[in-house]
């Protein structure tokens, strides 16, 4: 098929037809490219990529304008509808309003991970008051939601993979941050956030809440006879999750972290670059 004969994206019933400015890679475009995904991969020819931030074509019923700055979050796996495209049509009720505060190519960054960290807490009642222990939470998750907790009001500390993590985590508001998990202190804490499966099971109090996010690692040990309720949980598309992220964003609450930024033509060393590791942010992709 010639670039020519592409057909027109057009907006179905209920959807939002949103040209694309930029998008940014999450491990599950990397796993989903390599073909680490296994039989959970969309059929080929398929597009990657969940994260969006761009402008609207055709708001279609939505109430949203032609033109108005939007991020949305396309559950790739799920639905085979992938973000990397000139031009996206996603449901309404995955969209919201970009936040004001940052470009949109930062705004690209917050969607996946953003709503990863929102549904996680939310599932773990996390609110002023409440002890958490985030693992992991210098990383792209573990940072968004150390911040929200705070902006929760949440007493909040952080077990974190490399000492060079330390300053970032006490800077946005860990009270005691480590790098080893014996210093935690046992079931202490009324939630545990676990990012990359550290399984820190003692440190959650009887009656507690323990949530990983590392489908990898496989289920959360039975904590069943501590009456500990937990969870893998799984990000799923949320568009009122967005806009509450997007107030977190332009109140100040919660800011973006961006490692590098690459031009769509540039795919290629953009993937090169998030596989490196070692990332100080997110590796944005702009159209």
């Amino acid at each position: 098929m010639r670039v020519d004969e592409v057909p027109e994206v057009e907006p179905g019933d209920g959807e939002v037809l949103i040209r694309a400015i930029a998008t940014s890679i999450n491990p599950v475009d990397d796993k989903t490219r390599e073909g680490a995904i296994g039989e959970g991969t969309p059929p080929l020819p398929m597009t990657l990529g969940w994260d969006l931030a761009g402008v609207v074509i055709d708001g279609g019923a939505s109430g949203l304008r032609t033109g108005q700055r939007v991020i949305a979050m396309s559950h790739q796996l799920g639905t085979g509808r992938g973000t990397w495209a000139d031009s996206v049509a996603l449901p309404a009720d995955s969209v919201a309003p970009a936040p004001a505060s940052v470009s949109l190519v930062e705004a690209a960054t917050l969607p996946l991970p953003g709503l990863t960290a929102l549904q996680t807490l939310d599932w773990l009642a996390v609110s002023a008051g409440k002890r958490l222990l985030i693992a992991g939470a210098a990383g792209a998750v573990g940072g968004l939601a150390l911040q929200i907790a705070r902006a929760r009001g949440a007493r909040v500390d952080a077990l974190v993979s490399r000492e060079v993590h330390l300053d970032f985590v006490r800077d946005h508001g860990a009270e005691f941050a480590t790098t080893d998990p014996t210093t935690l202190a046992d079931r202490g804490y009324d939630a545990v956030f676990d990012t990359f499966g550290a399984f820190v099971t003692d440190a959650v109090a009887d009656g507690g809440r323990y949530a990983s996010i590392a489908t990898q690692a496989g289920p959360v040990p039975d904590l069943s006879a501590r009456n500990v309720r937990t969870t893998v949980n799984q990000v799923r598309e949320d568009g009122a999750g967005l806009r509450e992220l997007t107030r977190y964003v332009d109140q100040g609450a919660v800011t973006l972290r961006v490692d590098s930024t690459f031009w769509i033509h540039r795919m290629r060393a953009a993937h090169e670059r998030f596989a490196q590791g070692g990332l100080k942010g997110k590796v944005a992709v702009a159209f």
